[in-house]
């Protein structure tokens, strides 16, 4: 019996030691993952900001070369420290992690060594600075003196960041730096009467005497920026937009874990925009046979709200979008709380049609989610005004509600705050986030929203000849095989587009070089759907898929094939 109870004693001893050596890497882990975004924040208050880590908020990035430096300094310090890990028994998910943060240093890497927006982007900075401003106003997470005190110690160190701007700015591309000069305006409209409305509610006369001090400086700041550029940085904006196909696939690696190679790329983007030009013939007769496709098109392109309408109807389309998701038992959605649609803020018009502002995985307080509109501007031309509102018709309209909303980025992220890990809830893949919302798209009306009406498909039809041109444009100018103007006349001719969206989106794809992720991502998801759908036979179930996808944050593709599969299979 005394041997029982030793050999007992020694099994549970041996058993206890094996146990605490399997959760010491697992620990370690989770250790290294606080300290690791402890010290990413530190130098990234804005994107604490975002994520709803609110003891940043008095904090803005350094902007000068010394800053810059450090950054690559922690990056490489960081990259050595993770390189060294032992993974070996780290479980599938935390070695994906391990993955997915060291290429975020090397992506970081890639931009702050070879890419350097930091001396090429004028817009980096006027843009930056107010983004910083941004998150403080426009959600109520904390008592509007308390903001109000944080925004104040922001604005004292925004000057030193057009100092910083001056310094480090060297060769733009013209385009970067007509970007930066179309937007400074509605930046300054905004810190002159957007920033003082969202705090009418602060009485403190020495806080908003102080308030009124630090804004003013940023103002004059700002207008001092639009001077210095349109005197001193246009005239030697001579730099090249273009990356080139080393930092292009490199890029792709890096931010998307896809390393197929470009030329196999562009063929993949042209099959499907040649799948989608033939669907859209297709569709076009089913509204009438007797109409060519391209009148057709300029028929749907006409049929849109004013711009006095546009945001109303968006707001008129979402809850039939939700209510049908949920009837047809398509998805989970988390939160009954719809977003506010709302006009695009001033810094990101230039760029974007429309976008999705959600609130971060670590906010608590605040959960307003955003969808952002951009409407015409009131200095536009009635023909301009006219060609933009084209790219907003009755079908694209359903198509950018389902991508922004329901079920596209605000589904998605609601699901991100219960991701399996604090890098899934932080760090993704573009591919991934557009690439779902972009199938969303196809998928809604593929399970019979809109009750097959052949405009509505259209509609989704055109915003996918958008981001099959987006993929050919993206690589065609950043490898040097299409100019800027031939990109602008591709939107339109190849991508059925107005003029006004054609040169929107090119003047994007100069400094978003892999703005392919939406159609790429959409076709990892497709593949993996019908992977998943061979595996699980008479189980599998629309709503089992979507739901098992969604829960694991937004990393790669790639990482979502090995979990729901298990296994490496292509992802294309």
């Amino acid at each position: 019996m005394k041997i029982v109870v030793a050999l007992v004693a020694v099994l549970s001893f041996a058993m206890a030691v094996f146990a605490q050596t399997e959760q010491k890497p697992a620990a370690d882990w989770d250790r290294v993952v606080d300290e690791f975004f402890d010290t990413y924040f530190e130098n990234n208050p804005t994107a604490a900001s975002y994520a709803g880590l609110h003891q940043y908020d008095t904090k803005l990035e350094d902007y000068s070369r010394a800053g810059v430096n450090k950054e690559i300094r922690w990056a490489k310090d960081w990259l050595a420290r993770f390189d060294a890990f032992d993974t070996s028994k780290l479980n599938l998910e935390q070695r994906q992690d391990h993955a997915l943060v060291v290429n975020t240093l090397k992506g970081n890497l890639l931009e702050l060594e070879d890419i350097r927006k930091w001396e090429r982007s004028p817009d980096r900075y006027s843009s930056g600075i107010t983004q910083s401003a941004f998150l403080i106003m426009s959600r109520n997470f904390a008592p509007a003196d308390e903001r109000l005190r944080s925004l104040i110690a922001r604005e004292k160190q925004m000057p030193i960041v057009f100092k910083a701007a001056r310094q480090n700015l060297k060769n733009p591309p013209k385009i970067y730096t007509e970007v930066a000069l179309q937007q400074v305006p509605g930046i300054i409209s905004f810190f002159q009467n957007d920033v003082p409305k969202a705090f009418t509610e602060v009485k403190d006369p020495k806080l908003l005497a102080e308030f009124k001090k630090s804004n003013d400086a940023v103002i004059a700041a700002l207008r001092g920026y639009e001077t210095f550029l349109k005197k001193d940085v246009l005239p030697r904006s001579n730099g090249d937009f273009r990356i080139g196909p080393d930092k292009f696939r490199k890029k792709l690696l890096y931010d998307e874990f896809v390393d197929i190679p470009l030329d196999h790329l562009l063929e993949i983007g042209y099959a499907d925009l040649r799948k989608n030009q033939q669907e859209f013939k297709r569709v076009a007769a089913l509204v009438d046979p007797k109409k060519t496709p391209e009148q057709i098109l300029e028929e749907l392109q006409n049929d849109h709200p004013t711009g006095d309408q546009l945001l109303q109807s968006f707001r008129d389309v979402l809850a039939g979008i939700r209510s049908y998701i949920v009837e047809k038992k398509i998805l989970t959605i988390p939160s009954p709380v719809p977003p506010i649609v709302q006009e695009t803020p001033p810094f990101a018009r230039a760029l974007s049609s429309a976008s999705m502002d959600t609130p971060g995985p670590y906010e608590k307080v605040a959960k307003e989610a955003y969808f952002n509109v951009t409407l015409p501007e009131k200095d536009w031309s009635k023909e301009r005004t006219e060609d933009w509102l084209r790219g907003f018709n009755r079908g694209t309209i359903i198509s950018t509600a389902i991508h922004e909303a329901y079920p596209g980025h605000y589904t998605q992220f609601l699901w991100v705050p219960s991701a399996p890990s604090k890098i899934r809830k932080l760090l993704g893949a573009g591919s991934n986030a557009e690439g779902w919302a972009h199938y969303t798209e196809q998928m809604m009306l593929d399970e019979g929203y809109g009750n097959n009406d052949p405009k509505l498909r259209l509609g989704q039809i055109i915003d996918a000849l958008l981001r099959d041109a987006r993929f050919i444009v993206g690589i065609s100018m950043h490898t040097g095989d299409m100019t800027f103007e031939q990109a602008k006349e591709f939107f339109v001719k190849e991508g059925y587009q107005s003029k006004g969206t054609a040169e929107q989106e090119s003047k994007r794809g100069t400094s978003d070089p892999t703005y392919l992720i939406y159609t790429l991502g959409k076709l990892q998801i497709l593949k993996l759907r019908e992977d998943y759908h061979k595996k699980m036979g008479d189980k599998f179930t629309l709503q089992e898929f979507h739901d098992t996808f969604l829960k694991q944050g937004f990393p790669p593709v790639k990482f979502v094939r090995e979990t729901m599969l298990g296994d490496n299979s292509p992802v294309l």
